[in-house]
């Protein structure tokens, strides 16, 4: 699945519900996902790893979706390696 596909299913699955929320709870949303991932990748297995990451994203998502950013487009800032020096791998100090 596409990055932009991605965000499409999780807004068919939760954007009315997450737009009526509001963007500030959202973000308290993603926060919370954000201090569940710290946890599983400092104990967690390799499966919770994963869930805890599939959270994150999700949230991600419908948040950019609520301000109208498709993520696929924004993740073009990277396509030339690190935006700042233009390399891969980043040559930055």
């Amino acid at each position: 699945m596409h990055i932009r596909e991605f965000q499409q299913h999780i807004e068919r699955i939760y954007f009315e519900k997450d737009r009526a929320r509001g963007l500030e709870a959202d973000f308290r949303w993603f926060v919370e996902e954000v201090g569940e991932l710290a946890r599983a990748l400092r104990r967690g297995d390799r499966a919770h790893r994963a869930e805890e990451f599939a959270d994150v994203l999700a949230w991600l998502s419908t948040m950019a979706s609520i301000c109208e950013i498709d993520l696929e487009d924004a993740s073009q800032k990277y396509v030339n390696g690190c935006p700042k020096c233009g390399h891969t791998p980043c040559a930055c100090d």
